[in-house]
């Protein structure tokens, strides 16, 4: 039998080797997305958010954190997470296909100054891809937050930040933290 509390010591110590292997090789392009995001921020641009289950959530979570603060109180910053409206991804998917109900939002609300954020771990759902290509239709640059080998997402997107982990949940983990820095920073000089 293991020792109380080992199989959260593996579990963890895992996570922190991963983080610290992310910390030395994507410094770079981890600066890269700050840039994308904090322009789009000061120039009134909106970050629309995508992704789906797990993604979905961390959409969600960091739209929020973007309008409403995330550690210092400021002046709300525009973000939308694509995956909220219920009644618009139940009638897209059915009239359009589940393929389209990103992209048919961001045909009718996404702009020249605004930022595409998807997060998909694999880079191959055929609802992400889409959306990419009709942000970049729209001249909308795109920032990708995938693992693995980014898939076919990391041709679409302007920037990818490729989390080197075959693992879902470790890469979902490593987004959300990566997103909360730059979500910090962005607060911090702005």
């Amino acid at each position: 039998m293991p020792a109380p509390g080992a199989q959260f010591t593996e579990a963890l110590r895992d996570l922190a080797a991963l983080a610290e292997r992310v910390a030395e090789s994507l410094g770079p392009q981890l600066d890269v997305a700050l840039g994308l995001v904090e322009d789009t921020v000061r120039s009134g641009g909106t970050l629309f958010f995508c992704g789906n289950g797990g993604s979905a959530a961390d959409a969600q979570h960091l739209a929020t954190e973007y309008v409403v603060r995330y550690m210092r109180n400021r002046r709300a910053y525009p973000a939308i997470a694509l995956t909220t409206d219920t009644s618009l991804l139940t009638a897209a998917g059915n009239d359009l296909g589940f393929e389209s109900i990103f992209a048919r939002q961001i045909e009718a609300l996404a702009k020249a100054g605004d930022l595409l954020i998807i997060h998909s771990t694999s880079g191959s759902s055929p609802n992400v891809l889409r959306a990419a290509e009709a942000a970049r239709a729209r001249g909308v640059p795109v920032l990708a937050f995938s693992a693995r080998d980014g898939g076919p997402l990391r041709e679409l997107a302007d920037h990818s930040v490729i989390i080197p982990t075959d693992r879902t949940d470790r890469a979902q983990e490593l987004h959300l933290c990566i997103e909360h820095i730059i979500c910090d920073l962005v607060e911090r000089t702005l």
